[in-house]
């Protein structure tokens, strides 16, 4: 099973940076049953960190196996947030851009 740190390490290894032109932002996951995290997008570069961000553009609400669905491409992320198993605050849009953001280089996700 995918860990919280094997995500945090592993996201900006799948990142895109063509689709990040222009972008700035933070997006804190906070998550119910594990420590929280964020990821930094700025000049078409990304990192994630441990922790709780000062002020992020957004923050996502789920738990960790919601989490770890999404980023291996078993769920959808609209899915889950239909669903109730994730809640978005801030600049929602943002959300959005978050598949396109990080691709799956093959189909086992992580």
């Amino acid at each position: 099973m995918i860990s919280v740190q094997q995500i945090i390490t592993k996201l900006p290894q799948r990142f895109n940076p063509d689709q990040a032109r222009g972008l700035t932002a933070t997006f804190q996951f906070q998550l119910s049953d594990a420590e929280p995290f964020y990821i930094c997008i700025a000049d078409q570069q990304c990192s994630g960190i441990a922790g709780r961000h000062e002020d992020p553009d957004i923050t996502l609400h789920l738990d960790e196996a919601t989490l770890i669905r999404v980023v291996s491409g078993e769920q959808d992320g609209m899915s889950a947030y239909m669903k109730g198993q994730l809640r978005a605050e801030g600049n929602v849009m943002l959300a959005t851009r978050l598949g396109k953001l990080f691709s799956r280089k093959d189909g086992s996700g992580l």
